[in-house]
């Protein structure tokens, strides 16, 4: 898959495991991997990256005496979300353009 639409779609699969539960890191990779190939390695960058631009915020929670950070989506979040679902409508189209079959003239 290309690079760019990878990264674009990771993003939002990121908000999307967040959006109606806050999460942390581990969790949104084991959350997210049966749909797109992820590590935590991967993930990390991906989480400040959608932090530094405030489409989710951190907090820490103690779990077994160590501190958990967990994410959570912010309305600039949701509203990416919201863009995804209009730009994949458009996708879809641009789909269905490429891969139309028999409906081109064969004769040259």
């Amino acid at each position: 898959m290309d690079i760019q639409l990878k990264r674009g779609l990771l993003d939002v699969c990121v908000l999307a495991a967040i959006k109606y539960e806050d999460s942390y890191g581990y969790k949104i990779v084991k959350d997210v991997k049966p749909y797109i190939s992820i590590s935590e390695s991967t993930l990390y960058p991906i989480l400040r990256r959608l932090e530094s631009v405030e489409m989710l915020s951190e907090y820490s929670v103690e779990h077994n005496g160590r501190l958990r950070k967990y994410y959570h989506i912010t309305p600039k979040g949701v509203d990416r979300l919201k863009e995804f679902e209009n730009e994949w409508n458009e996708m879809q189209a641009v789909y269905g353009f490429i891969t139309r079959e028999g409906t081109f003239d064969d004769k040259k």
